[in-house]
């Protein structure tokens, strides 16, 4: 056994070893560099079903990049041209001015469009929808987003802060450009181009398979929310598999999804979203300072979920990480063991 994969083992066992940890399922890829021959370790089934969270937010980047590189969305156009049949007015405020109908799809693709986060943002009403849903599992609507982030307090456009409003409006350009569900273009222009057999969209209609997926947990409490997760679409409702989640990572970086010049106007103009998270256009970049990570250099570039889960590819040593925690309450823990595998899978 190659000494970066006893490394690398060991790491895991650790984590696993952790009562904090729900069901881990992880997956750790580096590529021949430097003379080191390729790597692949993984600790749990490769076609085990997980529900990747906000990593989701990926699938629908991928898709708004076909759909600006088919000549069909401008990037730069405001949102609100491609969703004439909704009211968006009070959904971002700039100066006292409502500007809603200028906020542009490039905005809102790095949060910095000025929405509020009907997911995790603070109601006037109450706690937040993740902490309802926490109480009493339900569903909600296109329309019910809307409404609710209405009533919140905008941020300030220009200045970033992550939003599930706004990535529910990118998944409501989707539908409307290609006339067809969230779930049905996902596998029209991903899971069935790249043969993703494990990777598709929760929805109302597959409530029944919801006991398929390693289960989520929230401290010691194993969460059953297939309402909230059914709702979620491109903003957290996906689920895939390790052997999928590669595959996938690969292709939206190595320009299989989408044009390659495309990737590098996402991977510009970083913004700080919550520390040490950062956002690009539609992608998400976690960095630690070196003396933080070993003195090793890393720059982490796909997406989180807030249920343990991380998509990353570093761009300087190439390493993928995918896999997850399933644990909602400790959102520390996936980041901990995705710097200590990668740097284990780089040495």
């Amino acid at each position: 056994m190659d000494n970066r994969e006893q490394r690398i083992r060991r790491l895991i066992d650790k984590s696993e070893a952790d009562r904090r940890t729900g069901e881990l399922l992880w997956r750790v890829v580096a590529p021949v560099k430097g003379g080191a021959p390729a790597l692949d370790v993984h600790y749990g089934d490769l076609d085990r079903p997980f529900f990747i969270a906000s990593v989701s937010k990926l699938f629908t980047t991928a898709c708004i990049a076909q759909l600006r590189d088919e000549g069909r969305l401008d990037w730069d156009a405001p949102i609100a041209e491609y969703l004439p049949d909704l009211d968006l007015s009070g959904l971002a405020v700039e100066g006292g001015r409502d500007v809603s109908g200028q906020i542009t799809v490039r905005e809102v693709m790095g949060h910095t469009a000025g929405l509020a986060d009907f997911f995790e943002g603070p109601r006037p009403d109450g706690p937040t929808t993740l902490d309802r849903a926490l109480d009493t599992d339900f569903a909600w609507s296109e329309s019910d987003v809307i409404e609710w982030s209405r009533a919140m307090q905008p941020a300030r456009r220009g200045r970033g802060l992550y939003s599930d409003t706004g990535f529910q409006l990118l998944d409501s350009v989707i539908t409307r450009l290609d006339d067809r569900s969230y779930a049905e273009s996902v596998r029209a222009r991903i899971t069935e181009p790249l043969g993703l057999a494990g990777t598709w969209v929760f929805t109302l209609e597959a409530l029944d398979r919801f006991d398929e997926m390693a289960v989520i947990k929230h401290g010691s409490r194993d969460l059953r929310l297939p309402l909230l997760l059914a709702s979620c679409g491109g903003q957290g409702g996906v689920v895939s598999t390790l052997r999928d989640g590669v595959t996938f990572l690969q292709a939206f970086f190595d320009g299989s999804l989408f044009s390659a010049n495309l990737l590098d106007e996402m991977l510009t103009d970083w913004h700080r979203i919550f520390s040490p998270l950062e956002y690009g256009t539609g992608v998400m970049r976690f960095r630690l300072p070196a003396v933080l990570t070993g003195f090793r250099s890393f720059s982490f570039e796909g997406h989180s979920g807030a249920s343990g889960v991380v998509f990353y590819r570093d761009a300087r040593s190439g390493v993928i990480v995918v896999g997850t925690v399933n644990q909602l309450a400790q959102r520390q823990l996936p980041y901990q063991l995705m710097i200590r595998t990668a740097a284990a899978a780089a040495s």
